[in-house]
């Protein structure tokens, strides 16, 4: 039945190539088996050519509860696309004379530390926003993810310093969402305004992204905002949103199909609005899109590229012949996204989705893409699905594989005894976690984030394996402890089981010691 399917995509991605034209009704076709192949409720996708809005429309559900049709004006979470938005932002600010690019971070945020003395008093603002200040992938995402923990930006700035780089300043290229949360404050100490008050009134407005809000906790009308849906326990539910409004410079804006083709027929427009006012002078414009920070080009290269980076906000490559392109995904739990330009073609291309899977905005961005940039079929959706099915069932196994072992291990007559085991650690940036055994078995507590909890389960002598209680999070981790002479715990540290865990669950970056 897949083959049948695919092979029918493959005609109809011919003939997208041959028309160089998005035909609305194969269009809606290949999202909706997109839909089938990766098990996502609901997609939204919206096409902007040559200042037009060729195609805006949803498909599939928006919740799994209400089972409400997905449209175009289906309230989406954006996540880290909103880091453009930030960019864009302090780009304003530059404008205004209140701000420098190259800024000392320490003149704006005087109590600002990092782990190393030097870096704290060298990086600056441009540094914060092109992920090169040396921290590691997702680095102290624990302290604002999953939501309902209790740190503030405050907090934030105060525990940087405890964040160890594993990279070399301004070399290597690490993600990291701590860095935007920063700049945030750095917008709110020279502008005056809050970060969600200058995104919403300084850009939202005269943009003319009516509908958007820089966070979830400013929407007030929900009759048309998705629910959050990931694949758990190999099957797809619904789970309720998860973003701390603490992280909002990173990735709080939530929007819509509709408003977001505004945004990009604003940015491709020079950054000049509708109403001919110009945000942002054509130098720092320019400047939002000029590669930063370098990162390698694959081998086979899907576009042909030579290069590829990211800019202040934004990712930037060049795809066939030497077309560039300024993109950014996102994603949340429960949602991902993903936003693609290339200017020169006046092409802009949202896809939105309900389920955290990439490969589905993949097929969808890569498919349209590729009718525009006149490439042969290349059949997106069944090269995607293909590898899909193979990831997850990859995934799956590496989790029965690690719970046949904790069954095994319940026997295990050599395993630490309870006294040598509970108690009380302590991470320098992310607080206490607590241990506990009520005679029959352990269970594990993070103080600060009060959804961190579950339980303990012996792996082997010196392992064990903490079980969330909240399977969406799909993050159980390997509790390594470290021992002293008499046998007794000092310390612990965390390591993924799957390779299919957010990276924002960052407990690899723990090191936990044994405080009581």
């Amino acid at each position: 039945m897949f083959l049948k399917k695919a092979i029918l995509l493959s005609l109809f991605l011919i003939s997208l190539t041959l028309n160089a034209q998005i035909a609305e009704k194969q269009l809606d076709n290949l999202i909706e088996e997109t839909l089938k192949t990766f098990d996502v409720p609901g997609i939204s996708v919206g096409i902007l050519k040559d200042g037009k809005i060729v195609y805006a429309k949803g498909h599939g559900v928006r919740s799994l509860t209400n089972k409400k049709d997905m449209n175009e004006n289906t309230i989406v979470g954006i996540a880290s696309n909103s880091k453009g938005f930030t960019c864009f932002a302090l780009a304003m600010m530059v404008d205004a004379g209140k701000l420098n690019w190259d800024d000392k971070v320490r003149k704006h945020i005087p109590e600002f530390e990092m782990y190393d003395a030097w870096i704290t008093q060298n990086i600056t603002v441009r540094d914060l926003v092109t992920h090169r200040s040396g921290l590691d992938l997702g680095s102290g995402d624990l302290m604002f993810f999953p939501e309902n923990n209790d740190f503030t930006t405050d907090d934030i700035i105060k525990n940087i310093k405890y964040l160890k780089p594993t990279s070399k300043f301004r070399t290597d290229f690490k993600y990291n969402n701590n860095m935007f949360i920063v700049a945030g404050e750095v917008l709110k100490r020279v502008s005056g305004l809050t970060w969600e008050e200058f995104i919403e009134t300084k850009i939202m407005k005269p943009v003319g992204m009516t509908n958007s809000k820089a966070s979830y906790n400013r929407v007030t009308n929900r009759t048309n905002i998705i629910d959050a849906h990931t694949r758990t326990e190999e099957k797809v539910i619904q789970i309720p949103h998860d973003w701390s409004e603490t992280a909002n410079p990173a990735g709080g804006i939530m929007s819509n199909v509709n408003d977001m083709l505004t945004w990009a027929n604003f940015l491709m427009n020079d950054a000049v609005t509708k109403n001919g006012e110009r945000l942002l002078s054509e130098t720092q414009f320019h400047e939002l899109w000029q590669l930063q920070t370098p990162l390698k080009v694959a081998k086979n290269d899907s576009y042909n590229s030579n290069f590829r980076g990211y800019g202040l906000g934004w990712f930037v490559t060049d795809v066939k012949g030497g077309h560039k392109q300024v993109y950014h995904t996102g994603g949340l739990l429960g949602t991902v996204t993903q936003f693609t330009m290339i200017p020169d073609l006046d092409l802009g291309i949202i896809v939105l989705t309900n389920q955290m899977n990439g490969s589905a905005f993949n097929t969808v961005t890569n498919t349209i893409k590729d009718a525009y940039l006149g490439y042969e079929n290349r059949n997106w959706i069944e090269k995607l699905g293909t590898n899909n099915t193979k990831y997850l069932k990859y995934n799956d196994s590496i989790k029965a594989s690690v719970y046949n072992k904790v069954a095994l291990a319940k026997a295990d007559k050599s395993l630490p005894k309870p006294n040598q085991i509970v108690g009380t650690y302590n991470d320098a940036w992310f607080g206490n976690m607590t241990i506990s055994n009520d005679g029959n078995s352990y269970s594990i507590k993070c103080e600060r984030s009060e959804t961190l909890f579950g339980e303990l389960l012996p792996y082997n002598q010196t392992t064990y394996v903490a079980k969330w209680n909240n399977r969406s999070y799909d993050a159980d981790v390997f509790v390594q402890f470290s021992f002293d002479e008499k046998g007794n715990t000092t310390g612990a540290t965390m390591k993924f089981i799957a390779p299919i865990t957010d990276f924002s669950f960052d407990f690899n970056h723990l090191n936990f010691k044994k405080v009581n």
